[in-house]
């Protein structure tokens, strides 16, 4: 009988193999597993997920819903080969999707998170460097958090300034084109990592401080910690990292300023939208819209559009 290690070990090969990164999903379920051999428990049941899923305090529901549910995948497919293992059932924590509203970072506090980043280079290891270069990346691409953490060493064209974004998520793949001042940094990354590490033990580009691919989860909490100290985040009693922006936000960021930029400048957003969702990685261009009801000041500048393009002048 195979144990469960073995079985996730499979599992993260099947699910590669149909072209999933799964690269955070991975490293929870480990976790999860882990959590199990801890309680001597040789199968997955729904107490035990739902006990290991709200182990997290001081995060939002939907995070417990979220791990939850990495866990029901892992259990359907392992059930099939050993039905004694259970499957959650779904709605155990009755978690309605809901959209925040994005923080929009002005760049002054853009350029303090990078400066509170590079601050960490006290730290050993590359800490402070993954943190630094992943908000400059994050901010000048839009890329998803997960996106950019599971970049691999090829999928970086630093000669070509090209970006290769792999079976990301709803399973689209793009080219990413990215800034003469985003390849440098990025160029400056390497040359760093490959100081530190002259035989690598990973084909990803952002490497821990083992060498091995970056725990997402880890570089929130150190974003989280950075935020605390640059007054962007407040600290809430029983909450871990406090609330306010994320590093999800980054993206938002990016989003928002080249729409805001293509109003000021009387550009047709319509026309443009679809490029924009695209180099995004949007599932369709009434994602990338949602921006606009999202953030005041874009509701405001397509409203003025609108209503400037009726009366046949502009903006």
């Amino acid at each position: 009988m195979k144990s469960l290690q073995d079985h996730l070990t499979e599992y993260i090969a099947a699910r590669r193999a149909l072209g999933t990164r799964l690269q955070e999903p991975a490293q929870t379920l480990r976790r999860f597993i882990a959590f199990l051999a801890r309680k001597d428990a040789t199968h997955i049941t729904t107490r035990l997920a739902l006990e290991w899923s709200q182990q997290s305090q001081g995060v939002q529901r939907a995070t417990w819903a979220r791990k939850l549910s990495m866990v029901r995948q892992f259990a359907r497919w392992i059930n099939a080969i050993e039905p004694r293992h259970e499957i959650p059932p779904r709605g155990l924590l009755d978690v309605r999707h809901r959209r925040n509203p994005p923080h929009i970072y002005s760049d002054e506090e853009i350029a303090r998170l990078m400066t509170a980043a590079a601050g960490l280079a006290l730290c050993q290891g590359m800490k402070a460097l993954n943190l630094e270069t992943l908000i400059g990346l994050l901010a000048a691409t839009g890329l998803r958090p997960g996106e950019a953490s599971a970049l691999e060493i090829d999928d970086v064209d630093l000669q070509n300034g090209v970006l290769i974004i792999r079976e990301s998520k709803f399973g689209k793949s793009r080219h990413v084109p990215i800034h003469p001042s985003t390849v440098a940094a990025l160029k400056h990354y390497a040359h760093r990592r490959d100081q530190i590490f002259r035989n690598p033990c990973s084909t990803y580009f952002f490497v821990s401080d083992r060498g091995t691919a970056l725990d997402l989860g880890r570089v929130r909490q150190w974003f989280c910690k950075i935020s605390r100290a640059c007054g962007l985040r407040k600290k809430v009693e029983g909450h871990r990292c406090g609330r306010g922006p994320r590093l999800q936000d980054l993206r938002h960021t990016f989003a928002t300023k080249r729409m805001v930029e293509w109003y000021r400048s009387g550009c047709n957003v319509a026309v443009q939208m679809p490029k924009l969702a695209t180099y995004l990685g949007h599932s369709s261009v009434g994602c990338t819209y949602w921006y606009i009801q999202a953030v005041p000041e874009l509701l405001e500048l397509a409203t003025e559009f609108q209503l400037t393009s009726r009366q046949g002048g502009r903006p």
